[in-house]
């Protein structure tokens, strides 16, 4: 069965526009693939295709995540708490802060 003539493409018409246009998909599909192999798509389907990858890097990032979040909120508190006792001896403050103390000594014992 042949094709209707309007799909045919004949060769001999247009060599040049057609080796053109050859030339020009080589290009693109070239730039694909080095795009390809910079993303690392291999590195990523390995990492998604393998249940025991998956669940490890879920796993050791959810540590870091939740060491970080500790460490970080440990270092802001100390830093606020030593800035708060810096303005311990200022008139209004300090006796805001003063008393903060003495509710929160009383709640210890």
């Amino acid at each position: 069965m042949s094709k209707p003539s309007a799909y045919r493409v004949d060769v001999d018409e247009h060599p040049f526009e057609l080796r053109h246009e050859v030339k020009r998909l080589n290009r693109r599909l070239d730039q694909i693939a080095d795009s390809l192999e910079k993303a690392e798509i291999k590195d990523v389907l390995e990492n998604y295709t393998n249940p025991k990858k998956r669940i490890i890097t879920n796993f050791t990032s959810g540590i870091a995540r939740g060491l970080g979040l500790s460490l970080g909120t440990f270092v802001i508190l100390g830093i606020l708490g030593y800035i708060l006792s810096l303005f311990v001896k200022m008139p209004v403050i300090g006796e805001y802060i003063a008393n903060l103390q003495h509710y929160i000594n009383e709640y210890k014992r």
